[in-house]
């Protein structure tokens, strides 16, 4: 499909290129029936210098900074983009296969992967234009030359879906001239053209080396707009889907179990669809994708036997629909979306978050909030020290796009402002998330209770920056050991319930999740029953008032307080923002 005449000339290349590395890929448990996760599973999400320590590697910081606060507390690590780089903290890669000297090198990597799964971002959507492709393609040299896509600018891209207001052609002066090149997301980030097949074989290249260094997740970082056919929405396109299924068969046939998770910042049925399972008609785009383009509009419409791309995806309207949620006090918008969710086959499961290096999209809101909710939500986000920002739509509007902001900040107070009950509600929202059907992941910051860094803002003029601070590790060990600091008090708080939930089996990512009904102060999760018939509730006041707690299911004697490790002392009422888990053994 990908293309067409050259399909066997590629082939015989793509099985050269995976002759080569097979040798030196790590030995890992062939058994195909060895299981993907376990309630065991929490990952750990940080820049390589997210916690600095003088003149010490800060990879071999991160390092040792899990040894000694986080032992046994994550299965994995996400170290987000630590290749060199010229803007967007890593997002806009020089050299794929180094690691930036200011980090460390290789040596760091291979031992954090020693100690759990370490995930790595594949950044193949652009790259730098300080990179040596891009040298080539000024120059006119082989191979960047024929690496990028240009335009005549004069070209309707009207209907192309952006995640940015930046223009999407840029000038580029060269020896022949000044062309226009595709840039989806900044100036500096030059989008590659994936129709040069020559892209694809280096790209499958660097994933297999990163495979090498001991890497066992692979995230797909931005791939929904990798193919672009003038004309359309160039998001989801049909050829992207083939690129992410291609990429699937590598890893099963040369490294089994690694898994590929994709980042779709977009509504949640495109996101599904990355599962492989899930057709989109086109009334479920933004924008018109030819019908006879679209995988969803030929003859055959059953859905593959078994899922075929991502092992895994984002869960994007968790963040904005948790904030939503307990800044009005009303759980029955998050317990809708909840109860949507479809059933997932063997092999496909979710990654759960509330914060990341990112802001909190809020395109996933999208058929979930009605508007005047929605600008409820941006103006609160405002009076708690965030910003937005914006993308353009089809019609060139500025819309918004995400909101920039620590999660500990934006869990400052409700509807009403500020009040005392910021540390309880953000526990809250941690509490609820690590309950969900799915791999929980952690942002650094959520862990250390960050405030927003408006100094990072200023210093490099990107709202983004205010949610990635760097800690100077003895500024941030001086305050985890000082009594009444809210990152004390939240580190422990959290720390104790990963090692509680990882020993739960009711956690386990494909035990079965249900929303009991309840008042909409209230947000009630059953996990489970498992086959001996064990089950877990996960019970949530999302309000700042205390609530009654009236469920039949808990006239059943018998529960566990799972995070008192004793037997449930029956409660007619919750706190504020106070969450249980109570597990009844089969």
């Amino acid at each position: 499909m990908l293309y067409g005449p050259r399909r066997d000339e590629v082939l015989r290349r793509l099985l050269t290129l995976l002759s080569h590395h097979r040798g030196a890929l790590p030995a890992r448990d062939a058994d195909e029936a060895a299981p993907l996760w376990s309630e065991r599973d929490q990952w750990l999400i940080g820049y390589g210098d997210s916690l600095l320590d003088g003149d010490t590697p800060p990879l071999a910081v991160l390092q040792a900074f899990l040894e000694a606060r986080l032992p046994e507390t994550f299965s994995g690590v996400h170290v987000l983009p630590f290749f060199p780089w010229s803007s967007d903290d890593g997002f806009s890669v020089i050299h794929y296969r180094e690691v930036d000297p200011a980090l460390g090198d290789w040596s760091d990597i291979r031992r954090l992967a020693e100690k759990g799964d370490l995930v790595v971002d594949l950044v193949l959507n652009h790259v730098s234009r300080e990179s040596l492709w891009f040298v080539d393609y000024l120059s006119g040299s082989l191979p960047g030359r024929d690496y990028f896509i240009e335009m005549d600018p004069d070209t309707d891209l009207s209907a192309v879906v952006r995640p940015r207001s930046s223009p999407l052609l840029v000038p580029v002066p060269t020896r022949r001239g000044t062309r226009h090149l595709w840039a989806t997301f900044s100036e500096d980030q030059i989008d590659l053209n994936f129709a040069n097949p020559d892209v694809l074989l280096e790209f499958i290249g660097i994933l297999l080396f990163y495979l090498e260094q001991g890497a066992r997740v692979i995230r797909l970082d931005a791939i929904a707009f990798l193919w672009k056919i003038p004309g359309t929405p160039c998001i989801h396109l049909p050829e992207t889907h083939e690129v992410v299924r291609l990429l699937r068969a590598v890893v099963d046939h040369m490294a089994p179990g690694t898994l590929l998770l994709t980042e779709t910042n977009v509504p949640h049925r495109e996101n599904l669809s990355y599962f492989g399972l899930v057709r989109l008609p086109n009334a479920d785009l933004e924008g018109l994708p030819n019908e006879d383009r679209d995988r969803s509009s030929g003859e055959d419409d059953e859905e593959p036997a078994t899922p075929d791309e991502a092992h895994l995806v984002y869960q994007f309207p968790l963040p904005p629909l948790l904030l939503h949620t307990l800044t009005s006090g009303e759980a029955s918008t998050l317990a809708g979306w909840l109860e949507s969710l479809p059933d997932l086959p063997p092999g496909c499961s979710y990654v759960n978050f509330t914060a990341s290096h990112d802001g909190i999209g809020v395109r996933p809101l999208e058929g979930w909030l009605p508007s005047h909710e929605f600008e409820a939500l941006l103006e609160l986000m405002h009076r708690f020290g965030g910003f937005v920002s914006m993308r353009t739509d089809g019609q060139g509007r500025d819309i918004p796009y995400e909101i920039n902001i620590t999660w500990f900040e934006a869990m400052k107070g409700t509807r009403r402002g500020a009040d005392p009950w910021q540390v309880e509600r953000f526990l809250c929202s941690q509490h609820l998330m690590l309950a969900l059907q799915g791999i929980p992941a952690l942002y650094l910051h959520s862990l250390t209770a960050t405030l927003n860094d408006l100094e990072g803002v200023e210093r490099t003029g990107r709202l983004r920056a205010i949610n990635r601070h760097r800690w100077h590790t003895p500024s941030l060990e001086e305050l985890l050991d000082s009594r009444n600091t809210p990152t004390r008090e939240v580190f422990l708080a959290l720390r104790r319930r990963l090692a509680v939930r990882r020993r739960e089996p009711c956690f386990h990512p494909d035990a079965r999740q249900r929303v009991i009904p309840t008042p909409p102060e209230l947000l009630v999760l059953e996990r489970g029953p498992l086959a001996d018939g064990r089950r877990l509730l996960a019970i949530h006041n999302v309000t700042d008032r205390r609530q009654p707690l009236a469920l039949d299911a808990l006239d059943t004697p018998g529960w566990q307080d799972l995070l008192e490790d004793a037997p449930w002392a029956k409660e007619e009422s919750l706190a504020p923002y106070r969450s249980l888990w109570l597990v009844a053994p089969g």
